[in-house]
This record gives structure tokens, C-alpha cells and sequence, in this order.
């Protein structure tokens, strides 16, 4: 539609790019961000954020969208959907589904249904054929396509000499290497983190070295082929120690954590708790403390939530069968604004994290709120209070361990490309 005009007034201008934090109006003018114009058109929509965070939109670079192949557990519409209402305007999806996003057929068809969708969708494709780890995917095919990176994640790439060849066909074609790192020897068969608790329910642990040996390990590989490399979902103390030693030798390497691990323990798994199953698993305090000290000082990139949505036949079962992973979508928002309020993060930290430091890893637009970029807005009330009940949920997977429970600020209005995509 043509002039279309959007001013939204008096809000809390915060950009992480520009350092700016000041009050003020923003104007968007056919999906673009534009400077003020006198007067302001009468067709102009005008909506009042005064006391309102206005921010660059969020961008998560790590979900799972089931689509193609489980459409029971979400649908890109319906991850999208939950996405906006978490206040992005952007995902990357994982390759992991049926078939697997290993050729450029998948990674059209995924951007093809996503053309109506609430939020871009970055296609991640697969490392390996099939992520069996045995054969190179094309990766100049899946890039011309559309893919942002390769990843076999939910599968470690368990040849070295395997990972360092992807490493170096990857960076000869632009994409980015994320690691899913596990050292299976030592995770096979495991539930949850080993230690007091896994022993007091009798459960099978996951020791933090499972992941510590493999990011060790793409850190070796990430200096020997200069590529850049990007560690997912990292939970252990040992992981973020290795992160920042490699960082400080000046590794190409940069890396994600969850909202799940800088807010919850092992100890949610509680009494066999299907809804704090999750891999890499929820571990100590000490290893809670360690990430949020990483988001503190830099050794942390940015908060992705490894949105893993799974139905009711996979998590009412017994602990040690039931699939791993919750939905994050939703509650990634409020549980950041808890480091902010906290004080372990500044609000310019905060979407750093969450908005511009993912645009910058994956090399897609966003992440700013400078003139002449893309519409991609997030307004958020910091300071509102919701239960996160299952029956308000977009996602269709309702996995996750904090239903129920009182949080506080949301996302209360979400523009992709000047188009509202949700409003509260």
C-alpha cells in the first residue's frame, strides 16, 4: 500500500547499534524507517507508546518449526505466530525435519510457505546429507536458495576431520558453521545432567564434559581453518570458560545460550518433570551463574531460545523416553528482562542479545533502528504482568515449565516490515 504511515509516539527509543536511549518518535513510511515529516499526514496511523520500550525487532537465530514433516508439532504459521507474540520479527529454523533440509528443493519450500508468515524465516540447512555426518551437503546450492548457515543440530558431527572440511567448504561459500556440541560416548543414553539429583531419581546423567570436549574441540577447529564458527545452546561453566579463552586469543567463534539455562536448574526436573527435559539438560547452579556471567561480559553473543515445540504423546510419558526440548518463543522476552531488572544486564545489553548481535552472525537485516533500514520494530512493556497460561499459547507445542507461572513484560505490539503482526 502505498504513503503508508505509521508514528509511534513517545516511546523509549533504544537502539544497541547506536548506543541510543532517549525518548522520542519513530516513523515508518512503506516498511521503511524514515525521518519526521511536518506536518504529520492526516492518513498517518498514530499509536501512543509513551512508557513503552520501542526497539529494533527481535531476531532468534536458533528455533524449530517442525515443518516439513511434524506439522502436528508446529506449522511454520503457527511458530511464526508465537513468535511475533514473543516480539520477533525474525527466526532462523532449524534443518532438522522430515525430509531434512540438506538440498535446495527443502530450503525453497520452506521459504515459499514462509512468504505470508508473522516473521522472516532464515532457513538453516544440514551440514551432511541426511546429518548422518558421512556426506557434505551442497552448500553452494542450499546458499543460492537461501540458507544463512549449516548445522546438523540435534546430531553432533562426531568426525573431526569431517567438521574441519565443513568448516572450510562453508566459509568458501559465506556460511556460517553452528555446532550442536556433544560428545555422545559420554551423553549416550543419558536424561539429564548427571550429578546429586540425576542420582536421587535414579536417572541416567549427561556430564557437563559432553559438552565441554566438543566445544574444545570446534574451538581447535575454528582456529586451525580461521572459519567462523558458532557454538549453540552452550550450559556448562567449563563451555563458556573455553568460549572466552578463545575469544580473548582472538578465535572466530561466537556463541548462543537459552533463557532455560540462566533461569533454571537441574533441580526442575523435580519429580521426573517432562517439561524440564532438554538437550544439552539443565544443570547446576554453578553452571547457572557461569552463564549469566557470560552474558555479562561479553563471552555470549546472544540469547536464542532453541524453541524445540513437541506434543503431548512425546513429553506424558516416562522421563527417560520422553523428547527433549521446550518452547521458547513466548516467555524469551520476559525471562531476559529478568537479567535487566536484576541488574546483571543493561537494556542496551539486553537487545544486543537479542536483536543485533544475531543480525550481525548471521549477515541478514535488522537489529537497528537507524533511518533507512527495515521496519522491523518491537514495542515492549517492561514493566507488564501475564500468567503464561497453556490455552493463550500461539504455539501449538505446549512443553514448557513455565506454565503457570507470573511474568513480567511482553511484547505489546510487533511490525515486520511496517505490517502489525501482532498487538496487544
Amino acid at each position: 500500500m502505498s504513503d503508508t504511515i505509521i508514528i509511534l509516539q513517545s516511546g523509549r527509543l533504544l537502539d544497541p547499534v547506536t548506543k541510543t536511549d532517549e525518548t522520542g518518535d519513530l516513523w515508518i513510511k512503506d516498511g521503511v524507517l524514515v525521518s519526521a515529516e511536518q506536518p504529520i499526514p492526516e492518513t498517518a496511523q498514530l499509536i501512543d507508546v509513551q512508557g513503552k520500550w520501542v526497539v529494533p525487532g527481535l531476531i532468534d537465530m536458533h528455533v524449530h518449526l517442525r515443518e516439513p514433516g511434524e506439522e502436528y508439532k508446529e506449522t511454520i504459521e503457527s511458530g511464526t505466530r508465537a513468535a511475533a507474540a514473543g516480539g520477533f520479527t525474525a527466526v532462523a529454523c532449524m534443518p532438522n525435519t522430515k525430509p531434512v533440509n540438506d538440498e535446495a528443493s527443502v530450503t525453497r519450500f520452506l521459504l515459499d510457505d514462509a512468504r505470508n508468515a508473522s516473521t522472516r524465516v532464515y532457513p538453516v540447512a544440514a551440514i551432511s546429507k541426511g546429518s548422518s555426518g558421512k556426506d557434505l551437503a551442497e552448500y553452494g546450492e542450499l546458499k543460492e536458495a537461501g540458507a544463512v548457515a549449516v548445522s546438523d543440530d540435534g546430531f553432533p558431527v562426531l568426525d573431526s576431520q569431517f567438521m574441519r572440511r565443513a568448516m572450510e567448504y562453508a566459509g568458501s561459500h559465506g556460511l556460517l558453521v553452528i555446532s550442536h556440541s556433544e560428545e555422545m560416548a559420554l551423553s549416550k543414553n543419558g536424561c539429564m545432567n548427571e550429578g546429586i539429583v540425576s542420582t536421587r531419581l535414579g536417572l541416567r546423567g549427561i556430564p557437563a564434559a559432553a559438552e565441554a570436549i566438543m566445544v574444545y574441540r570446534e574451538i581447535a577447529l575454528a582456529e586451525l581453518t580461521g572459519q567462523r564458527t558458532h557454538i549453540a545452546h552452550v550450559s556448562t561453566l567449563a563451555s563458556t570458560d573455553l568460549i572466552r579463552q578463545a575469544k580473548a586469543r582472538g578465535v572466530r567463534v561466537t556463541a548462543e545460550t537459552t533463557p532455560h539455562y540462566f533461569t533454571l536448574t537441574e533441580e526442575a526436573v523435580g519429580e521426573y518433570e517432562t517439561n524440564a527435559k532438554m538437550n544439552p539438560p539443565l544443570r547446576t547452579k554453578e553452571d547457572k551463574q557461569a552463564i549469566r556471567k557470560g552474558l555479562q561480559d561479553g563471552t555470549f553473543d546472544c540469547i536464542a531460545t532453541d524453541h524445540a515445540p513437541h506434543s503431548v504423546l512425546e513429553k506424558e510419558c516416562e522421563f527417560d523416553l520422553a523428547a527433549n526440548g521446550i518452547i521458547g518463543l513466548e516467555t524469551s522476552l520476559p525471562l531476559t528482562l529478568n537479567l535487566v531488572r536484576e541488574g546483571v544486564i543493561a537494556p542496551l545489553r539486553m537487545l544486543e542479545l537479542m536483536s543485533s548481535a544475531p543480525a550481525a552472525i548471521l549477515q541478514v537485516p535488522g537489529g537497528s533502528l537507524v533511518e533507512g533500514n527495515i521496519a522491523d520494530v518491537t514495542v515492549i512493556d517492561p514493566q507488564m504482568e501475564f500468567v503464561f497460561r497453556e490455552d493463550t499459547i500461539f504455539s501449538k507445542g505446549k512443553n514448557s515449565p513455565f506454565i503457570n507461572r507470573r511474568l513480567q513484560g511482553r511484547a505489546v505490539l510487533t511490525i515486520m516490515g511496517g505490517r502489525i503482526t501482532h498487538q496487544i
